[in-house]
């Protein structure tokens, strides 16, 4: 798919990965949506991307709630008049393990409050976004590609049952999708990334960063910018399909 011109959506898009994907499309000259959950949080990030003279519009909206992201995507596709990519970034970290043991006493548990609030926002948030933003692309006759940010803890990383729960659902979403939607022109991908630089990760211990860093073959965090480097990968290639893509320096969890 040709970038230029294309419309982009990107859920989360007002900071972090979900800024650098959006910043890289507005590069190469794609029209912008932003979908994030903070008016305020939007308009400044579509205030930096409007300075590369692309068009950018901004959707609060909670990806949680089913009216309102059917609003949101629909709006995107009157407002712009196409539906081209969506970038199903939006996610929380809220990790915590399964039990808490000490001296063989039990002494708490990972919460159904904490394993629901991940589950909504980083597999439920994923699903109607990915099924509206498709219904839009199918509605406008639109060929499309839609990729769904997982993360190297798909495999399963202690302390993540809840995270790693929804990231492998969303690769797996991908891959059946990309069966489901093929004969519209719409392909599905997803990316799986490492750990990446930021604000989260910047702000901890230089020791606990240390201890993140110790097992990664590169030797260093990811950047945001090779996150969007591998969103535009996908897109531009048109035979890529049904497959995730890990950006992860090495690591095997």
């Amino acid at each position: 798919m040709k970038i230029k011109n294309a419309t982009a959506v990107v859920t989360g898009g007002a900071r972090g990965i979900g800024y650098a994907i959006a910043e890289s499309f507005a590069h190469e000259g794609a029209k912008v949506a932003l979908i994030d959950l903070r008016a305020v949080d939007l308009e400044r990030a579509a205030a930096k991307l409007r300075e590369t003279g692309v068009e950018v519009r901004c959707y609060a909206a909670d990806v949680t709630a089913e009216l309102q992201v059917e609003k949101a995507m629909r709006d995107i596709a009157d407002d712009f008049g196409s539906l081209d990519v969506l970038i199903n970034n939006a996610g929380i970290v809220q990790d915590g393990l399964l039990l808490k043991v000490k001296d063989g006493e039990l002494q708490g548990k990972l919460s159904l409050e904490r394993w629901q609030s991940v589950i909504n926002v980083n597999l439920t948030g994923v699903f109607l976004c990915g099924r509206e933003a498709a219904a839009n692309m199918v509605r406008l006759n639109n060929r499309g590609v839609i990729i769904n940010i997982s993360s190297v803890s798909r495999h399963g990383n202690a302390g993540q049952t809840n995270y790693s729960a929804a990231k492998a659902g969303v690769q797996s979403m991908a891959v059946v999708w990309a069966k489901e939607l093929a004969r519209f022109g719409i392909r599905a991908a997803a990316i799986a990334p490492g750990f990446t630089r930021t604000d989260i990760l910047t702000s901890m211990k230089p020791e606990t960063l240390e201890r993140m860093i110790a097992p990664v073959p590169v030797g260093r965090l990811g950047e945001a910018s090779e996150i969007a480097s591998a969103a535009m990968f996908i897109v531009a290639n048109d035979f890529f399909n049904g497959r995730c893509l890990d950006v992860d320096g090495g690591l095997r969890l």
